[in-house]
């Protein structure tokens, strides 16, 4: 039984990975509901919500549904990042998490995220700052390291444990590979099986397929995994994941009706959450996976992509609906 601090996750939870402009309320509320077990917001930069920015300050915003749900937080300042806790506490989150992953280089270069693994002392100060500053469980994304030649994970999720951390998560790569080239799920494993840790070690990165959770789980005998890229535009990730292994046999994949009826649904929140501009835009990256592998879509595809007017969207996916029932 995986738990964090008091909040018992089931045997081998599956998690959402923080995704910006994805792992928002709205994909959340589907991906709850498709069998995600812990949920994690976007990142949210602490010098935004110290400022009470309003971009930051919204993606403080969980529902009771969501639980349990962890806000995810990242900066490069010990300060910002304490006062930031604070503020995020107030928000009543489950957990909170310390973004040490993000590659991007507008995060990574100036010292955030992925970038802090070249200073692992002020991490391990940072870290312990922030459990100091909430009563909340605390938990950590980080990566194997910032290179190749800086992969000290193993004794980086120690060291973190140490100060007080309740969970760690993984990606299977450096910030120098950034999404590129194969996870890495050894130094993972190794984490999870060296002996002084005593926390859950979930692992993530490529896990796109039940067959290669279960394979994750059995040979490096992780806590759980976090599902990020995977999940975009295919929520039923989770449950077919569970399903796998529950019984060894493949959920049957979601119809053409299920897809397009989910796809509308997420469209209608997503401008409902975000307004009509935002929504429209920030919804184009999950076409294309709920439409995987559905031959003789391109030109609905583009359309999909382009297209700046919701009603013209909504008729563009019952239009899918028609051509393909026949």
């Amino acid at each position: 039984m995986a738990k964090i601090g008091d909040i018992e996750l089931g045997e081998f939870p599956l998690l959402l990975a923080p995704m910006e402009d994805v792992s928002d309320p709205p994909f959340r509320a589907l991906c709850k509901e498709n069998g995600a077990d812990l949920m994690y917001t976007e990142f949210i930069s602490s010098e935004g919500l110290i400022r009470d920015a309003a971009k930051s300050v919204k993606k403080l915003d969980i529902f009771e549904y969501e639980r349990p749900i962890g806000i995810q937080i990242f900066g490069n300042d010990i300060e910002s990042m304490r006062q930031a806790t604070e503020v995020t506490t107030q928000a009543n989150p489950d957990i909170i998490d310390i973004n040490y992953g993000c590659p991007v280089k507008k995060v990574a270069c100036k010292g955030s995220g992925a970038g802090i693994l070249q200073d692992i002392p002020k991490m391990v100060k940072m870290t312990a700052e922030i459990v100091k500053s909430t009563h909340l469980p605390v938990t950590v994304k980080t990566r194997l390291g910032w290179d190749e030649s800086t992969k000290y994970i193993v004794e980086v999720a120690e060291r973190l444990q140490d100060v007080g951390i309740q969970a760690i998560s993984i990606h299977g790569r450096t910030r120098k590979q950034m999404y590129k080239g194969e996870a890495d799920w050894t130094l993972i494993g190794e984490v999870k099986n060296n002996p002084r840790m005593h926390i859950p070690v979930f692992g993530n990165g490529d896990v796109d397929t039940p067959e290669k959770a279960l394979e994750n789980k059995n040979r490096y005998g992780v806590d759980g995994v976090m599902i990020g890229r995977a999940s975009i535009g295919y929520p039923w990730i989770f449950n077919e994941i569970k399903h796998f292994m529950a019984t060894g046999e493949h959920l049957a994949p979601p119809t053409i009706e299920q897809r397009i009826n989910v796809a509308k649904r997420h469209l209608e929140m997503s401008i409902k959450w975000k307004g009509e501009k935002l929504g429209i835009v920030e919804m184009r990256r999950h076409y294309a996976n709920y439409f995987k592998g559905i031959p003789h879509l391109k030109e609905f595809r583009i359309k999909l992509v382009t297209e700046t007017n919701p009603e013209i969207l909504f008729q563009t996916l019952d239009e899918i609906a028609t051509a393909l029932s026949y």
